[in-house]
């Protein structure tokens, strides 16, 4: 028995999870692996629940489960206003703090059906295949910060500790190893002390992976080659706020940010999620792309609980509705399905497998 903790979140997230337990339920039927679901709040769900928007009842339900799947947070009313005291989004910082989650692992991936949604050249994105490794939980988001009384000025810190790089560093140095054995290291050394520890850092642990080719770039300069030339990356390790802004830059690449998946890595539990945010003018509608959270249960499967052969049977599903056409409007607003018709192929497709 697997315990999973669900946590569907705001906006489309209830919509697309429904999608992916779908997924899960067939793999548990075909396996000997049972899966159990403890559903919990989050984002601005909570708040209007619970006052909070990680509340004492999730954290007990995240911290005694085998994995985290989670949907989406935030909502418009918080977003528009700059004075609230509590935001959805805090949840999702404290949550990252309370479990330790201090990897996010963000693959990125051209699928040739998908190359013509893209904004950018077919020549260009065909075959770009690479993986983010971002640290999470510290830098400029959880260094001290604040706003004077009179509201003229403000600050925010940016802070690491070596055990923090140190950590991060040894996971994308393994990755790189499973692949193409390249990493690069994306920075700002040339002005930032923080970046100069995390050269510094890198630099050493790169003798234990000599097998590794390691280069190192200044993030505006990542963030040009990202888009001019992606294939030349295989696993890029970086920092918070560099890694939160040039994964999402990257999301571009595929087409559609209804597609990719990402793993928040933990030393003692993982949380897995779409990277596409909450939408909440899709919400309710039946209209959001739940592949992307679909193929974050695959991440689960292969990451958390070791089922690698059943990972990789749902990845294979998801590229085969992508070529059969079977996709929603985020990829094609001429022919396209809805939110339950979509994950109710990809379910028989899963099922036809075993």
């Amino acid at each position: 028995m697997k315990k999973i903790a669900v946590l569907e979140g705001d906006g489309i997230g209830p919509e697309v999870m429904q999608e992916a337990l779908k997924i899960l339920d067939i793999i548990s039927d075909k396996t000997n692996i049972k899966f159990h679901y403890d559903k919990g709040l989050v984002g601005a769900a909570a708040i209007d629940a619970e006052g909070h928007p990680f509340p004492d009842s999730t954290k007990k339900n995240c911290k005694n489960s085998d994995a985290i799947l989670f949907g989406a947070i935030g909502d418009p009313k918080y977003d528009n206003n700059p004075k609230a005291k509590i935001r959805p989004e805090d949840g999702l910082l404290e949550m990252r703090k309370f479990l330790g989650l201090y990897a996010n692992v963000r693959p990125v991936k051209t699928y040739e059906s998908l190359i013509e949604a893209s904004p950018l050249k077919k020549d260009i994105i065909s075959g770009t295949d690479f993986v983010v490794y971002r640290e999470l939980t510290g830098g400029i988001y959880f260094g001290n910060k604040a706003i004077s009384n009179d509201r003229k000025s403000a600050f925010d810190t940016c802070s690491y500790t070596s055990k923090e790089i140190e950590r991060i560093s040894h996971l994308a140095f393994k990755e790189a190893r499973k692949r193409k054995k390249q990493l690069t290291l994306v920075d700002k050394a040339n002005v930032l002390d923080t970046s100069r520890l995390w050269r510094e850092i890198v630099q050493e642990i790169s003798k234990k992976y000599i097998d590794v080719k390691v280069s190192y770039l200044f993030v505006d300069n990542a963030a040009m080659k990202i888009i001019t030339n992606p294939k030349d990356f295989d696993v890029i390790l970086t920092e918070n706020m560099f890694g939160d802004i040039i994964t999402d830059e990257a999301s571009v690449i595929t087409g559609s940010l209804g597609m990719l998946p990402s793993a928040s890595v933990g030393d003692k539990v993982s949380l897995f999620e779409p990277i596409h945010g909450s939408y909440p003018e899709a919400a309710g509608k039946n209209i959001a792309n739940p592949m992307a959270m679909i193929l974050s249960s695959a991440l689960m499967l292969d990451l958390s609980f070791n089922m690698k052969k059943e990972s990789e049977i749902i990845i294979k599903s998801v590229e085969e509705a992508l070529n059969n056409g079977f996709v929603t409007q985020d990829i094609n607003q001429k022919t396209y399905y809805s939110t339950k018709e979509v994950g109710n192929w990809i379910y028989e497709r899963v099922r036809g497998y075993f």
